[in-house]
């Protein structure tokens, strides 16, 4: 069964000099915590409530209103960096069991016991933020080679979601697009990204991108 193991909130906290303040360090949190659409990048921070995000211009809104990293993956880390990872050390809001993240197809349908009802939107894209946050020597690149990257999900219908939720998959749109391949598309095999232009659900803004790079 696919289930939420922790859900993580993170305060505003500084990083370093160079990067500033960030809400990455995220922590599991007790009890419900109420998850709506924070509103477009550039004013809506997180979806969930009690989290910080202060890089508006880069993270959050409404397509990056959740991100969710299968305990499974992190678990493959953990192997690959001979340390323990606890949940929510990738920033992620939602820790899954069983379920398969990068699997995710574009658009999928998300739904947990209080109604809250998520979208898979796009993959994560590592920053400098997330390379300091693990400390890790060319942690941007290794990250983008191993190629599972977690999903930002949008917000249909909000609600609350807590420790050991289950998750329903609602709906998987066929045109089979998944989190992995829409990651691999936009870093290291652009041959993809024709396959990004005929997914609806794609983000608007990311879809500006893919036509601006495919029209160089």
């Amino acid at each position: 069964m696919s289930t939420i193991l922790t859900v993580n909130v993170g305060r505003p906290r500084e990083i370093d000099a160079k990067t500033g303040t960030t809400g990455i360090h995220k922590l599991p949190v007790d009890g419900p915590v109420h998850v709506s659409a924070p509103g477009p990048k550039g004013t809506g921070g997180s979806g969930l409530a009690g989290d910080a995000i202060c890089d508006r211009e880069n993270h959050g809104g409404d397509d990056q209103a959740v991100y969710a990293y299968a305990r499974e993956d992190l678990d493959t880390w953990e192997g690959l960096l001979g340390r323990e990872l606890a949940p929510g050390t990738f920033g992620e809001n939602l820790t899954t069991s069983g379920l398969d993240v990068d699997g995710a197809v574009i658009g999928e349908r998300w739904r947990f016991p209080s109604g809250l009802e998520l979208q898979v939107s796009c993959p994560r894209i590592p920053c400098r933020t997330f390379a300091v946050r693990m400390g890790e020597p060319r942690w941007v690149k290794r990250f983008t080679e191993h190629a599972v990257s977690g999903a930002y999900l949008r917000v249909l219908v909000p609600g609350e979601v807590r420790a050991g939720d289950a998750v329903e998959v609602l709906d998987r749109p066929a045109h089979g697009v998944t989190v992995s391949t829409s990651f691999k598309a936009l870093t290291r095999h652009p041959e993809l990204l024709p396959l990004l232009l005929e997914v609806p659900e794609f983000p608007d803004a990311e879809r500006e991108t893919v036509r601006q790079r495919l029209s160089r």
